[in-house]
Protein backbone atom coordinates (compact mmCIF):
# COMPACT_ATOMS: atom_id res chain seq x y z
CA UNK A 1 0.00 0.00 0.00
CA UNK A 2 1.34 3.48 -0.84
CA UNK A 3 2.02 5.76 2.12
CA UNK A 4 0.70 8.79 0.23
CA UNK A 5 -2.94 9.65 -0.36
CA UNK A 6 -4.10 9.21 -3.96
CA UNK A 7 -4.41 12.97 -4.49
CA UNK A 8 -0.74 13.39 -3.55
CA UNK A 9 0.25 11.05 -6.37
CA UNK A 10 -1.61 12.82 -9.16
CA UNK A 11 0.16 14.99 -11.70
CA UNK A 12 -0.02 18.75 -11.01
CA UNK A 13 -2.04 20.67 -13.58
CA UNK A 14 -2.08 24.46 -13.63
CA UNK A 15 -5.33 26.29 -14.30
CA UNK A 16 -4.07 29.81 -14.55
CA UNK A 17 -2.45 30.42 -11.17
CA UNK A 18 -4.37 27.58 -9.45
CA UNK A 19 -2.80 24.13 -9.14
CA UNK A 20 -5.01 21.06 -9.35
CA UNK A 21 -3.44 17.77 -8.30
CA UNK A 22 0.04 16.94 -7.12
CA UNK A 23 -0.95 17.20 -3.47
CA UNK A 24 -2.27 20.78 -3.80
CA UNK A 25 -5.25 21.78 -1.63
CA UNK A 26 -8.52 20.45 -3.04
CA UNK A 27 -9.83 23.11 -5.42
CA UNK A 28 -13.41 24.35 -5.04
CA UNK A 29 -15.36 25.37 -8.13
CA UNK A 30 -18.84 26.15 -9.38
CA UNK A 31 -20.51 27.32 -12.60
CA UNK A 32 -22.40 30.46 -13.55
CA UNK A 33 -26.01 30.21 -14.73
CA UNK A 34 -26.43 33.68 -16.23
CA UNK A 35 -26.46 34.18 -20.03
CA UNK A 36 -22.79 34.48 -20.95
CA UNK A 37 -23.71 37.22 -23.43
CA UNK A 38 -24.69 39.35 -20.40
CA UNK A 39 -21.17 40.29 -19.40
CA UNK A 40 -21.96 42.24 -16.26
CA UNK A 41 -24.47 39.76 -14.85
CA UNK A 42 -22.04 36.90 -15.42
CA UNK A 43 -19.12 38.81 -13.93
CA UNK A 44 -21.26 39.67 -10.89
CA UNK A 45 -21.94 35.97 -10.42
CA UNK A 46 -18.28 35.04 -10.94
CA UNK A 47 -17.29 37.56 -8.27
CA UNK A 48 -19.97 36.28 -5.89
CA UNK A 49 -18.74 32.71 -6.38
CA UNK A 50 -15.15 33.80 -5.80
CA UNK A 51 -16.20 35.65 -2.63
CA UNK A 52 -18.00 32.48 -1.56
CA UNK A 53 -14.83 30.41 -1.80
CA UNK A 54 -14.49 29.25 -5.42
CA UNK A 55 -10.89 28.98 -6.58
CA UNK A 56 -11.96 28.71 -10.24
CA UNK A 57 -15.30 29.28 -11.99
CA UNK A 58 -16.78 27.61 -15.07
CA UNK A 59 -18.68 29.62 -17.67
CA UNK A 60 -20.50 28.19 -20.66
CA UNK A 61 -19.67 29.39 -24.16
CA UNK A 62 -22.83 28.37 -26.03
CA UNK A 63 -22.31 30.12 -29.36
CA UNK A 64 -20.06 32.44 -31.32
CA UNK A 65 -22.20 35.45 -30.39
CA UNK A 66 -20.99 35.12 -26.79
CA UNK A 67 -17.26 35.09 -27.57
CA UNK A 68 -16.65 38.81 -27.01
CA UNK A 69 -18.45 38.79 -23.67
CA UNK A 70 -16.65 35.59 -22.68
CA UNK A 71 -13.32 37.31 -23.35
CA UNK A 72 -14.36 40.29 -21.25
CA UNK A 73 -15.32 37.92 -18.44
CA UNK A 74 -11.93 36.18 -18.61
CA UNK A 75 -10.14 39.53 -18.59
CA UNK A 76 -11.99 40.90 -15.57
CA UNK A 77 -12.49 37.76 -13.48
CA UNK A 78 -10.77 37.57 -10.08
CA UNK A 79 -10.25 33.80 -10.57
CA UNK A 80 -9.30 31.61 -13.56
CA UNK A 81 -12.19 30.88 -15.91
CA UNK A 82 -13.03 27.45 -17.29
CA UNK A 83 -14.93 27.31 -20.58
CA UNK A 84 -17.74 24.79 -20.79
CA UNK A 85 -17.99 23.59 -24.39
CA UNK A 86 -20.28 21.11 -26.12
CA UNK A 87 -20.64 19.96 -29.73
CA UNK A 88 -18.57 22.64 -31.51
CA UNK A 89 -14.78 22.27 -31.49
CA UNK A 90 -14.44 25.76 -33.00
CA UNK A 91 -15.97 27.26 -29.87
CA UNK A 92 -13.40 25.40 -27.77
CA UNK A 93 -10.57 26.91 -29.79
CA UNK A 94 -12.21 30.35 -29.63
CA UNK A 95 -12.49 30.03 -25.85
CA UNK A 96 -8.76 29.36 -25.59
CA UNK A 97 -8.03 32.39 -27.75
CA UNK A 98 -10.35 34.46 -25.52
CA UNK A 99 -8.37 33.59 -22.39
CA UNK A 100 -9.90 30.46 -20.88
CA UNK A 101 -7.45 28.87 -18.47
CA UNK A 102 -9.09 25.49 -18.94
CA UNK A 103 -11.69 23.78 -21.09
CA UNK A 104 -14.35 21.34 -20.01
CA UNK A 105 -15.25 19.12 -22.95
CA UNK A 106 -16.79 15.71 -23.49
CA UNK A 107 -14.72 14.44 -26.42
CA UNK A 108 -17.56 12.11 -27.33
CA UNK A 109 -19.81 14.99 -28.39
CA UNK A 110 -17.17 17.22 -29.96
CA UNK A 111 -17.16 15.20 -33.17
CA UNK A 112 -14.44 13.34 -35.04
CA UNK A 113 -11.02 12.61 -33.59
CA UNK A 114 -9.63 15.23 -35.99
CA UNK A 115 -11.79 17.88 -34.30
CA UNK A 116 -10.78 16.68 -30.85
CA UNK A 117 -7.14 16.79 -31.91
CA UNK A 118 -7.53 20.38 -33.09
CA UNK A 119 -8.75 21.32 -29.62
CA UNK A 120 -5.92 19.41 -27.94
CA UNK A 121 -3.32 21.13 -30.11
CA UNK A 122 -4.77 24.59 -29.47
CA UNK A 123 -4.83 24.01 -25.72
CA UNK A 124 -1.28 22.69 -25.74
CA UNK A 125 -0.01 25.70 -27.66
CA UNK A 126 -1.73 28.12 -25.27
CA UNK A 127 -0.85 26.29 -22.05
CA UNK A 128 -4.52 25.73 -21.22
CA UNK A 129 -5.68 22.67 -19.30
CA UNK A 130 -8.54 20.40 -20.36
CA UNK A 131 -11.06 18.57 -18.21
CA UNK A 132 -12.25 15.46 -19.93
CA UNK A 133 -15.83 15.32 -18.71
CA UNK A 134 -17.45 11.92 -19.09
CA UNK A 135 -21.08 11.71 -18.01
CA UNK A 136 -23.44 8.77 -17.50
CA UNK A 137 -26.08 10.62 -19.49
CA UNK A 138 -23.97 11.06 -22.61
CA UNK A 139 -21.79 7.98 -23.05
CA UNK A 140 -20.62 6.96 -26.51
CA UNK A 141 -23.13 4.64 -28.17
CA UNK A 142 -20.74 1.68 -28.44
CA UNK A 143 -20.35 1.71 -24.63
CA UNK A 144 -23.86 2.81 -23.66
CA UNK A 145 -25.40 -0.12 -25.55
CA UNK A 146 -23.28 -2.82 -23.93
CA UNK A 147 -25.25 -5.00 -21.52
CA UNK A 148 -22.14 -6.83 -20.30
CA UNK A 149 -20.78 -3.75 -18.52
CA UNK A 150 -22.00 -2.02 -15.38
CA UNK A 151 -22.46 1.74 -15.42
CA UNK A 152 -19.19 2.35 -13.52
CA UNK A 153 -17.37 0.04 -15.96
CA UNK A 154 -18.77 2.01 -18.90
CA UNK A 155 -17.70 5.31 -17.37
CA UNK A 156 -14.20 4.00 -16.66
CA UNK A 157 -13.85 2.52 -20.16
CA UNK A 158 -14.86 5.83 -21.73
CA UNK A 159 -12.44 7.73 -19.50
CA UNK A 160 -9.55 5.41 -20.29
CA UNK A 161 -10.22 5.73 -24.02
CA UNK A 162 -10.03 9.51 -23.96
CA UNK A 163 -7.09 9.85 -21.56
CA UNK A 164 -5.04 7.39 -23.60
CA UNK A 165 -5.75 9.38 -26.77
CA UNK A 166 -4.84 12.73 -25.19
CA UNK A 167 -1.61 11.36 -23.73
CA UNK A 168 -0.67 9.64 -26.99
CA UNK A 169 -0.89 13.07 -28.61
CA UNK A 170 1.51 14.43 -26.00
CA UNK A 171 -1.04 16.39 -23.98
CA UNK A 172 -0.55 16.05 -20.22
CA UNK A 173 -2.55 18.89 -18.64
CA UNK A 174 -5.58 16.69 -18.10
CA UNK A 175 -8.18 16.71 -15.34
CA UNK A 176 -10.77 13.93 -15.48
CA UNK A 177 -14.37 13.63 -14.33
CA UNK A 178 -16.83 10.76 -14.76
CA UNK A 179 -20.11 11.82 -13.19
CA UNK A 180 -23.40 10.12 -12.41
CA UNK A 181 -26.44 11.05 -10.32
CA UNK A 182 -26.16 7.82 -8.31
CA UNK A 183 -23.97 8.05 -5.23
CA UNK A 184 -22.90 4.35 -5.27
CA UNK A 185 -22.07 4.63 -8.99
CA UNK A 186 -20.07 7.79 -8.34
CA UNK A 187 -18.05 6.21 -5.55
CA UNK A 188 -17.36 2.98 -7.45
CA UNK A 189 -16.38 4.85 -10.62
CA UNK A 190 -13.93 7.22 -8.97
CA UNK A 191 -12.35 4.48 -6.90
CA UNK A 192 -11.70 2.59 -10.13
CA UNK A 193 -10.34 5.68 -11.89
CA UNK A 194 -7.99 6.35 -9.00
CA UNK A 195 -6.63 2.81 -9.38
CA UNK A 196 -6.49 2.78 -13.18
CA UNK A 197 -5.20 6.33 -13.66
CA UNK A 198 -3.38 7.23 -10.44
CA UNK A 199 -1.48 10.09 -12.10
CA UNK A 200 -4.55 11.94 -13.43
CA UNK A 201 -6.12 14.63 -11.20
CA UNK A 202 -9.79 13.88 -10.62
CA UNK A 203 -12.67 16.34 -10.63
CA UNK A 204 -15.31 14.78 -8.40
CA UNK A 205 -18.99 15.50 -8.13
CA UNK A 206 -22.44 13.96 -8.01
CA UNK A 207 -24.17 15.35 -11.07
CA UNK A 208 -27.85 16.30 -11.16
CA UNK A 209 -27.83 15.86 -7.39
CA UNK A 210 -31.07 17.80 -6.88
CA UNK A 211 -32.32 20.76 -4.91
CA UNK A 212 -30.49 22.20 -1.93
CA UNK A 213 -31.48 19.61 0.66
CA UNK A 214 -31.24 16.48 -1.48
CA UNK A 215 -28.22 17.72 -3.40
CA UNK A 216 -26.37 18.61 -0.22
CA UNK A 217 -27.03 15.17 1.25
CA UNK A 218 -26.01 13.28 -1.88
CA UNK A 219 -22.89 15.40 -2.36
CA UNK A 220 -21.85 15.15 1.28
CA UNK A 221 -22.16 11.36 1.21
CA UNK A 222 -20.61 10.73 -2.20
CA UNK A 223 -17.84 13.29 -2.08
CA UNK A 224 -17.21 12.78 1.62
CA UNK A 225 -16.48 9.07 1.12
CA UNK A 226 -14.10 9.77 -1.77
CA UNK A 227 -12.28 12.65 -0.09
CA UNK A 228 -11.87 10.64 3.10
CA UNK A 229 -10.09 8.02 0.98
CA UNK A 230 -7.82 10.66 -0.56
CA UNK A 231 -9.63 10.66 -3.91
CA UNK A 232 -10.44 13.98 -5.58
CA UNK A 233 -8.31 16.99 -6.48
CA UNK A 234 -11.13 19.41 -7.28
CA UNK A 235 -14.86 19.31 -6.69
CA UNK A 236 -18.13 20.91 -7.57
CA UNK A 237 -21.29 20.48 -5.53
CA UNK A 238 -24.12 20.54 -8.10
CA UNK A 239 -27.39 21.98 -6.79
CA UNK A 240 -30.62 23.02 -8.47
CA UNK A 241 -30.33 26.43 -6.86
CA UNK A 242 -28.52 29.72 -7.13
CA UNK A 243 -24.90 28.68 -7.74
CA UNK A 244 -23.76 30.72 -4.74
CA UNK A 245 -25.40 28.00 -2.62
CA UNK A 246 -22.78 25.50 -3.83
CA UNK A 247 -19.44 26.75 -2.40
CA UNK A 248 -20.61 26.75 1.24
CA UNK A 249 -21.61 23.09 0.91
CA UNK A 250 -18.29 22.23 -0.71
CA UNK A 251 -16.37 23.98 2.01
CA UNK A 252 -18.52 22.36 4.66
CA UNK A 253 -17.58 18.93 3.34
CA UNK A 254 -13.88 19.82 3.23
CA UNK A 255 -13.95 21.33 6.72
CA UNK A 256 -15.76 18.36 8.25
CA UNK A 257 -12.98 16.11 6.96
CA UNK A 258 -10.21 18.46 8.07
CA UNK A 259 -8.98 18.86 4.48
CA UNK A 260 -9.37 22.64 4.10
CA UNK A 261 -10.67 25.35 6.39
CA UNK A 262 -12.41 28.55 5.39
CA UNK A 263 -14.25 30.50 8.00
CA UNK A 264 -15.75 29.36 11.29
CA UNK A 265 -17.11 25.99 12.33
CA UNK A 266 -20.35 26.18 14.30
CA UNK A 267 -20.91 23.51 16.95
CA UNK A 268 -24.48 23.47 18.25
CA UNK A 269 -26.57 20.88 20.02
CA UNK A 270 -29.88 19.44 18.77
CA UNK A 271 -31.67 20.61 21.98
CA UNK A 272 -33.64 18.40 24.33
CA UNK A 273 -36.03 18.61 27.25
CA UNK A 274 -33.27 20.04 29.46
CA UNK A 275 -32.85 23.15 27.29
CA UNK A 276 -34.11 26.27 29.08
CA UNK A 277 -33.41 28.92 26.43
CA UNK A 278 -34.86 29.31 22.93
CA UNK A 279 -31.72 27.82 21.41
CA UNK A 280 -32.73 27.16 17.81
CA UNK A 281 -33.20 30.83 16.75
CA UNK A 282 -30.07 31.73 18.72
CA UNK A 283 -27.99 29.19 16.79
CA UNK A 284 -29.57 30.24 13.50
CA UNK A 285 -28.75 33.90 14.11
CA UNK A 286 -25.15 33.05 15.05
CA UNK A 287 -24.86 31.00 11.87
CA UNK A 288 -26.22 33.89 9.82
CA UNK A 289 -23.78 36.40 11.28
CA UNK A 290 -20.84 34.05 10.85
CA UNK A 291 -21.36 33.93 7.07
CA UNK A 292 -19.31 37.09 6.65
CA UNK A 293 -16.57 35.90 9.04
CA UNK A 294 -13.46 34.35 7.46
CA UNK A 295 -11.62 33.46 10.66
CA UNK A 296 -10.89 29.70 10.89
CA UNK A 297 -12.32 29.38 14.40
CA UNK A 298 -14.77 27.11 16.21
CA UNK A 299 -17.89 28.57 17.81
CA UNK A 300 -20.08 26.53 20.18
CA UNK A 301 -23.73 27.21 20.98
CA UNK A 302 -24.82 24.63 23.53
CA UNK A 303 -28.19 24.29 25.23
CA UNK A 304 -27.61 22.74 28.65
CA UNK A 305 -25.11 21.79 31.33
CA UNK A 306 -24.60 18.14 30.26
CA UNK A 307 -22.23 18.59 27.30
CA UNK A 308 -22.44 22.36 27.10
CA UNK A 309 -19.51 23.44 29.30
CA UNK A 310 -17.19 20.86 27.76
CA UNK A 311 -18.03 21.73 24.16
CA UNK A 312 -18.06 25.47 24.82
CA UNK A 313 -14.69 25.38 26.56
CA UNK A 314 -13.22 23.26 23.77
CA UNK A 315 -14.18 25.88 21.16
CA UNK A 316 -12.40 29.15 20.54
CA UNK A 317 -15.49 30.90 21.81
CA UNK A 318 -18.80 29.46 22.95
CA UNK A 319 -21.75 29.50 25.29
CA UNK A 320 -23.23 26.87 27.58
CA UNK A 321 -26.82 27.81 28.36
CA UNK A 322 -28.78 27.42 31.55
CA UNK A 323 -32.12 28.82 32.63
CA UNK A 324 -32.63 32.04 30.67
CA UNK A 325 -28.90 32.74 30.53
CA UNK A 326 -25.55 31.39 29.35
CA UNK A 327 -21.98 31.12 30.51
CA UNK A 328 -19.60 32.56 27.91
CA UNK A 329 -16.32 30.72 27.30
CA UNK A 330 -13.24 31.93 25.44
CA UNK A 331 -10.26 29.69 24.74
CA UNK A 332 -11.45 27.17 27.30
CA UNK A 333 -12.03 29.59 30.16
CA UNK A 334 -15.31 31.00 31.46
CA UNK A 335 -15.57 34.75 30.87
CA UNK A 336 -18.93 35.88 32.20
CA UNK A 337 -22.59 35.06 32.58
CA UNK A 338 -24.92 36.70 30.04
CA UNK A 339 -28.73 36.92 29.80
CA UNK A 340 -30.48 35.05 26.99
CA UNK A 341 -31.31 38.24 25.10
CA UNK A 342 -27.62 39.15 24.81
CA UNK A 343 -26.14 35.76 23.84
CA UNK A 344 -25.72 36.42 20.12
CA UNK A 345 -24.31 39.92 20.50
CA UNK A 346 -21.90 38.81 23.23
CA UNK A 347 -20.63 35.93 21.12
CA UNK A 348 -20.06 38.16 18.12
CA UNK A 349 -18.26 40.75 20.24
CA UNK A 350 -15.82 38.10 21.46
CA UNK A 351 -15.34 36.79 17.93
CA UNK A 352 -14.45 40.28 16.74
CA UNK A 353 -11.68 40.37 19.37
CA UNK A 354 -10.09 37.11 18.24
Amino acid sequence: MPTSLPRELTRPVMVGSVQIGGGAPVVVQSMTCTPTSDTEATLDQVRALADGGCDVVRVTLPNRAAIDSFKAICDASPVPIIADIHFDHRLAIAAIDAGAAKLRINPGNIGSWEKVDAVIDAAGAAGAAIRIGVNAGSLEEDLASRDDLTQPEKLVASSLRFVEHFEARGFKDIVLSAKAHSVPTTIETYRALSRELPHIPLHIGVTEAGTVQQGTIKSAVGLGVLLAEGIGDTLRVSLTADPTEEPPVAWGILQCLGIRRRGPELVSCPTCGRTQVDLIPIAQEVEKRLRTCEKPISVAVMGCVVNGPGEASDADVGVACGKGSALLFKHGKPVRKIPESQIVDALMEEIEKL
